[in-house]
């Protein structure tokens, strides 16, 4: 019977050591990191481990080498220096007002300046900081270690609000720009975010930062591989299969499927998101751990105001440059989803460059679309997943006619704004339907030139379906005959469904469907 605590929820590095915790040792990638360059970057999604690899880098470069034994870096430091450690942590506050970013940065610097001293002739923030980095060194007489988590959660919760983020930026550019000019007192700097806003943005100063986000060498700094989840998790793999009935290899299948699949850069291995992961160890179950911590609602508000395609999103095509940074002003929503953590890479044109995207992983997939429902379709985030359950079972037992009354349901009171891209609009809404109902049931998806056909598939039943937009129900299932859109499915036992349904413009809903059975 295993008897690990896993630290769900726990960032501190020194809790983990201390109180016995589960801990998967990193600290060979971050001694190669400490010892190779000074100025770096790290973009992970949320829930990801970075606040505890910043607490790892703090707990060494504190020197307190007793929390190390037994892990790699134990046998590769020899000389456990105590640096002077500038901590900053973004994480805490709800950044909806210019004056919540001022009180973070005032707050740290005040606690900073009783340690090591302020001068009356530095009033900005900028200054400040400087002064700070420049007396720390001197008066410990080591370089300073500067350590930054969620270096833009206000530039993320400023999404949309382009006077917000602009005096959150103008705050923030000299403020990270103090790194650049006080090199000389610096020996490590370290931040990390979920997205890395480019052009002409927070970083535009601090040119000298290594990003290590899509670098092979540290893919797995933060997050699982494979061969770390069994070296440290084989016996705990065994009681979870047991405990839900399958054997080993279904269960690392299972595990693999719904947890795994993060790509940081090309041909890379997969990583498994950690917090989902140590749930699923904790409570023997699976579940949509990381998902139920929160999703951002400005995800979606970005989606909906570039009126974007979300049948796209699946199979996204784009560059290095568009992945790798944000800029404030862009109109495409891609390396937000990306960087947050809901689209990874899953494959690569070296020829062009360009990067294929898709869902990591079966909870995000899942999440997503669910997540997304309630923003798209007339219906309450609290009904959402009886709607689904209610579609699955109708679809299960042939019951077409309700599920389409259902359909027309979520339609209805459309607002005039959606009105402007109709056809994308219930494009969106049926992928989303059809997506979360085909994780129960077997559903191909085409769309092109104002029409979509779908095929789905039950035990029992095949439907095929051709929707129409102001066309007629009666032509789009003249479409299924002439197209044989059947003739794969003539030889299968299954009962099969063939529905033209067409779409009102003026009605703004699914006006009418005809079936041949």
């Amino acid at each position: 019977m295993s008897t690990k605590i896993y630290p769900i929820g726990i960032q501190n590095f020194e809790k983990i050591r201390n109180d016995g915790y589960f801990y998967i040792d990193k600290t060979a990638l971050m001694y190669q990191m400490v010892k190779t360059g000074s100025y770096y970057f790290l973009s992970r999604p949320r829930r990801f481990g970075k606040s505890l690899l910043i607490s790892t880098l703090e707990a060494y470069f504190q020197g307190k080498k007793e929390l190390f034994t037994g892990l790699a870096v134990e046998r590769l430091e020899k000389d456990w220096i105590k640096y002077p450690i500038l901590h900053l942590d973004l994480n805490i506050e709800k950044y909806d007002t210019p004056e919540s970013l001022d009180n973070i940065l005032e707050k740290s610097l005040t606690a900073w300046e009783k340690l090591y001293g302020a001068e009356p002739s530095e009033r900005s923030f900028s200054l400040r900081f400087a002064g700070i980095i420049e007396r720390a060194c001197k008066q410990a007489g080591q370089r300073v270690v500067i350590l930054v988590d969620e270096y833009d959660k206000p530039m993320l919760q400023a999404i949309g609000n382009e006077e917000l983020q602009k005096q959150f930026r103008n705050t923030l550019k000299p403020f990270y720009g103090a790194l650049k000019t006080m090199d000389g007192y610096i020996k490590f700097a370290f931040l990390t975010g979920v997205t890395k806003f480019g052009k002409v943005s927070v970083f535009s100063d601090l040119n000298n930062l290594d990003d290590i986000s899509m670098r092979k060498d540290y893919i797995e700094i933060c997050g699982v591989s494979d061969q770390e989840l069994h070296e440290n998790l084989d016996i705990e793999l065994h009681e979870f299969a047991e405990t839900q009935g399958l054997s080993y290899d279904k269960l690392c299948t299972k595990l693999k499927e719904y947890y795994d699949g993060y790509h940081f850069t090309h041909n890379s291995i997969g990583i498994y998101n950690p917090f989902s992961l140590l749930n699923a160890f904790k409570y023997k179950e699976f579940g949509s751990y990381w998902f139920e911590t929160g999703t951002p609602t400005y995800l979606v508000k970005l989606l909906k105001k570039h009126h974007y395609d979300l049948e796209q999103m699946a199979h996204e095509e784009t560059d290095v440059q568009v992945l790798n940074s944000i800029d404030s002003k862009s109109t495409n929503p891609i390396p937000v989803i990306y960087q947050s953590g809901y689209l990874t890479i899953k494959g690569y044109d070296e020829e062009f460059g360009i990067y294929r995207l898709g869902f990591p992983n079966r909870e995000v997939e899942e999440g997503f679309i669910r997540f997304l429902l309630p923003f798209y379709a007339n219906v309450n985030k609290v009904e959402s997943p009886f709607e689904i359950q209610k579609f699955v079972h109708e679809v299960r037992s042939g019951d077409y006619d309700s599920f389409f009354r259902r359909l027309q349901s979520f339609f209805a009171d459309t607002t005039y704004e959606v009105i402007r891209d109709q056809e994308l609009h219930y494009e969106n809404v049926l992928f989303i339907v059809f997506k979360l109902v085909g994780f129960y049931t077997k559903v191909e998806y085409h769309t092109n030139n104002g029409r979509i056909d779908l095929v789905l598939q039950t035990d029992k039943f095949i439907y095929i379906m051709e929707f129409k937009l102001n066309g007629t129900a009666e032509e789009a299932l003249q479409q299924i005959n002439d197209k044989h859109y059947a003739l794969p499915f003539e030889a299968d036992g299954r009962k099969l469904f063939k529905i033209g349904i067409n779409f009102s413009e003026k009605t703004r809903n699914i006006e009418k469907w005809v079936v041949e059975s």
